[in-house]
């Protein structure tokens, strides 16, 4: 009797592709799972406690050689600088989510003649990411952004960014900012001291507050007039006391 061959099983090629590709994918979705679990450590930590230093902290204390960086409470940071900031930056702060769409399709509108960055956009940026323009930073800052806005009150957010924003070349938070420029506590800020340190953001570096230009003057009354308004019409109620 003639002895049968065994053919030997041949794994076809797609097979292989197949496996390749449900090996990625699961890859993927456990990349995907363990980056928002950090992510959500991460932001939900800082709900509680200041940051220690931030990406941008520690990148400009090693290129100027040290920073000035003192984190103070909400309390301690005079209402002046807190509404002078929001009518500087982000008049709608209460009223958002961490969005402002008429501010992004004004942005939108005017091409690179303005920012539509919110209060809370930059604090994503500031605490948590790195600066430079990158499709990659802004797509890490709109998926952190919402998540900043479920996980902390508003005042948390305005507090942190007062805390962390730079104010002049290596001078971050509002309490460094207030001894660099004026020799006097966050806290003691005046009205026109407050609108002055707003003035100079986002560009600190060519902006002073304890030497404007008329230009800063000008900017800082405006800001001024627009702080009293956010008082009057209660646009400050989310973080005023």
């Amino acid at each position: 009797m003639a002895k049968r061959t065994r053919r030997k099983t041949v794994t076809p090629r797609v097979s292989r592709t197949r496996r390749a590709a449900r090996w990625l994918r699961r890859w993927l979705a456990r990349a995907t799972l363990a980056s928002v679990a950090v992510i959500l450590a991460w932001v939900g930590l800082y709900a509680v406690m200041p940051p220690p230093t931030t990406p941008y902290i520690f990148s400009e204390s090693r290129r100027l050689g040290g920073a000035e960086y003192a984190w103070v409470p909400m309390e301690e940071i005079s209402e002046n600088l807190q509404r002078a900031a929001v009518a500087a930056e982000d008049a709608n702060f209460c009223l958002h989510w961490g969005f402002d769409m008429d501010a992004i399709r004004a942005a939108i509108d005017e091409g690179a003649a303005r920012g539509g960055s919110t209060i809370s956009q930059q604090v994503a940026k500031n605490a948590f990411l790195w600066h430079g323009r990158s499709w990659l930073r802004k797509a890490l800052e709109a998926v952190i952004t919402p998540v900043m806005e479920a996980l902390w009150p508003k005042r948390r957010v305005l507090e942190v960014y007062l805390n962390v924003a730079e104010f002049a070349p290596g001078v971050f938070g509002a309490e460094a900012a207030a001894r660099h420029h004026f020799g006097i506590s966050a806290a003691d800020l005046s009205a026109r001291q407050a609108a002055l340190l707003a003035a100079v953001l986002p560009n600190p570096s060519e902006r002073d507050a304890s030497a404007p230009s008329a230009w800063v003057e000008r900017r800082a009354a405006a800001i001024r007039d627009g702080a009293a308004t956010i008082r009057a019409d209660g646009r400050d109620a989310c973080f005023a006391n």
